[in-house]
Formats: C-alpha cells, structure tokens, sequence
C-alpha cells in the first residue's frame, strides 16, 4: 500500500537533489553505498559470503572508485540462490511486495520490495517526468501491462494528482485508440511499441488529440520511428530506461542530449567484457547498484543491456550524469492472424500472467507464421508439473489473453536455449513482416 505523504517527502527530496553542486551530490551518494554494503554483508547471506570469498570487508568500501572491488552478480547466478538467502534477514518475505521481472530476456526472476522502497521508486520515477513538464492535474494516459493499473492510491484519484488512466497493452490498437481520442490526453505514456502502433493508427485515419508530452519506455525504437510519433502527435517524445529489477534508470530531459542517469538512486556503471569499466565514449554492459532496495539488495547487478558514459554535460543544469543507449532490449513486432499488429511487449507480459510461469527457468517464442508460434521452455529442475498441461494451459491462456483462436502453438520443452547476438536470450523473435 502507497504512504502518498511519505512518496512525496520522497520526491521533494528527490527534485532537491537535482541542483546540488557535484561535491555534496557525491558525499550523498556515497553515504549510501557504504550503507548499503553494509547492510548486505550484515544482513544478507548471499552477499555475506560473496563479499567474504572475494575478501572484501565493507569498510573497504568507502568511495564510489571502491565498487570496481566488488564482484559482478547475475540474473543467473541469483535465480539459483534460495529465496532466504538473498532477502534480508530483517524482513518477513510474506510481507514484502513482490515484482516479477518482465521476462524480455526469456528468464524469470522476482524481486522483493519494502513499502519505503515502493515509495521511493514511484517517487524517483515521478521526478523524471515532472522534469519533462508533467503537471500534477494533467490528463494522464498509460498504455501498460494490467500489473499496473493500481499504481496510482486511491487519493491520487481522488483529487487527481498524478493519477494515471490506464489501457490494457493487450486490447485491440482501435480499442487503444477509442481510449486515446475519449481521455485526449495532456500526457502520453507506454510501451514504445505500443505508441508507434497507435500513432500509425492515428496517421493512417486522420485522428487528432494534442498531448503536451509523450513518455515512452520498455523497448529501444529507432529514430525515425520516434520522429514518426512526435510527429502525428505534434508532441515530444521523452525516452526511459531501465529494468524491472531497479525500476527507471535513466531518463532524457528536455534537451535530449542523453539520457540523465538516476544515480542517488541507482549508481549506474558500465563493464567491458573482464568486469572492468570503461572510459566515457565506449560501449558497455550496464551494471546497476541500487541504493535504496534493503528488502533485497542488488549491488554490482549485471543487467546485459549495452550503453555508452559520457562526459557531456547537460544545458539544463542538473547534476545526473548521462548516457546513451546503444543496444537495448530489441524484439520484433508481432502480427497476429486477424491481423492486428502487437508489441512485443505484450507477449512478453502475458506470460508473466500465465499460472505455470513460475516453473519456467526460460524460455523463447519464434513466430514462423501469422497462425504459428514454436514455444521453447526450459522448465526449473524443481518442477513437476505435468508437461502436457503445461502445453494445453499454456495455449489456452496465450489465445485468451491475445484474443486469438486460429493460432497454433507448438510447445518445446528443450534443455537450453541458445544466447543471440550480442549474448543476450531475446525471447520474442518474430520472422513475419508486417
């Protein structure tokens, strides 16, 4: 349940912060990671012994320099560790929230959160866009997955401050539309995908709303496709970045010069190949250290998405560094057999919804045809649940959910699925154009 007083404490703090000169931002930020290094090795098993194998000690961490000391975690690696080993101590894991990652990378993993840290997030990620422009009464229209329909409390909606109105990511582009064009929006927001897939629409009928700013997220859209929907919608077009495991990272600004990184948040670094950063102006893998999960700490967390420092700064004046985005999360569109065109991202979020997903360790869809899916899951060792009701649950929830009935599903159970280019296991790969 949301403390509406304490998020927006949080978030007063938060715009504060936005304006302090370097040295005090710093001194913060690294009051914080010791902190949390801390409380990690105290209070969490997996980094106890992580840090201990690595003789490392948290005094040993003192300056942000210090990180390069410890070592890099995975999704991997923590999907094998059991549940009380990497949620603190202090916490009863039965009254933590609970996120699942949305699986774009075909793993499951979940994440433990406390009420404070929800705040925080939702506070972060709401200075992002208040930055943009965002006013708190502003008509404010979400395409998203159902998960989040109830992110905004009940007194956001009752005096209507920042209260999202949302759409399912899965209802039909024209039902999308009907909903756009009723709530004309002042503030755009959703899936990337989705966003060009309505925009498309709008073009394609002459359909007009005038929103002030439009928000997009989830997955990397190239830059005429982004040119596309500011210009249908006469609008600019902020993009987001980030990962279910940190919520929002990084975010552009007005300026557009990169992508503002969140780092009293998350201290954001990027890694070459042998763990080692790298200079500004070089690719690398992204590596997250969240200052403010203690529920479930995630610290060197290797995320497999690729950017670039820079040292460029800013004319708008705050104090987050940037980056740029070279290579995200890049999956194909989708087309169905009645011809409806989906994000990705949908695919991916139903099945998050589907009742076996929890049995899943991976898995990968390849869309051969418009009526024709080969599904491959690798199952967790510990499952046992039946295969075939996995398959015939599985193509009854995907048709459901889709709204699709002359759809085949060919379900593989495979002992492991092959990593894509650049090493990352996309699992949404459409081969029909659209």
């Amino acid at each position: 349940m949301v403390n509406f007083a304490r998020l927006l404490y949080y978030l007063g703090c938060g715009l504060r912060r936005l304006y302090w000169n370097k040295k005090k931002f710093r001194q913060y930020q690294e009051k914080r990671l010791r902190a949390i290094v801390r409380y990690a090795y105290e209070y969490v098993p997996f980094y106890h012994k992580k840090f201990k194998a690595a003789g490392i000690r948290p005094d040993d961490i003192k300056y942000l320099e210090d990180l390069r000391k410890l070592p890099l975690v995975r999704k991997s690696e923590l999907r094998q560790v059991p549940l009380r080993q990497r949620v603190s101590l202090e916490f009863n894991v039965n009254k933590l929230k609970v996120i699942r990652t949305s699986g774009s990378t075909g793993e499951p993993f979940q994440i433990y959160i406390s009420g404070a840290e929800d705040d925080w997030r939702k506070a972060i990620y709401m200075r992002a866009n208040i930055s943009c422009g965002q006013r708190p009464r502003d008509r404010w229209v979400v395409i998203t997955g159902p998960h989040h329909f109830h992110d905004t409390t009940k007194i956001q909606r009752l005096l209507g401050i920042f209260a999202q109105r949302c759409i399912s990511v899965f209802a039909d582009v024209e039902e999308q539309v009907s909903f756009v064009l009723k709530e004309n929006p002042d503030v755009l927001d959703g899936y990337s995908g989705s966003l060009f897939l309505i925009a498309n629409e709008f073009k394609k009928n002459g359909l007009k709303v005038n929103p002030r700013i439009i928000f997009g997220t989830a997955e990397i859209i190239d830059d005429l496709a982004r040119r596309f929907i500011e210009n249908v919608f006469g609008a600019p077009f902020y993009d987001q970045f980030g990962c279910a495991e940190v919520d929002r990272s990084a975010w552009e600004c007005p300026e557009r010069v990169g992508y503002h990184m969140d780092v009293d948040s998350v201290i954001t670094q990027f890694v070459d190949a042998d763990g080692e950063e790298v200079s500004a102006g070089e690719k690398g893998e992204v590596v997250y250290t969240s200052l403010f999960n203690y529920a479930m700490p995630l610290i060197r967390y290797a995320v497999g998405d690729i950017g670039q420092p820079t040292n460029e700064v800013c004319s708008c004046g705050r104090v987050l560094p940037l980056m740029k985005v070279i290579e995200g999360r890049r999956d194909s569109f989708v087309v169905l057999s009645n011809g409806r065109v989906i994000s990705p991202r949908a695919f991916v979020i139903a099945m998050r919804m589907f009742k076996w997903y929890s049995e899943v360790d991976q898995f990968r869809v390849i869309q051969k045809s418009l009526s024709h899916f080969e599904f491959f899951i690798k199952k967790k060792a510990c499952s046992v649940v039946d295969e075939n009701v996995i398959v015939e649950d599985l193509a009854k929830h995907f048709k459901s959910t889709l709204n699709v009935d002359d759809v085949n599903f060919d379900v593989k159970f495979v002992d492991e699925i092959p990593l894509g280019k650049g090493g990352k296991l996309s699992s949404v790969i459409s081969e029909v154009k659209f």
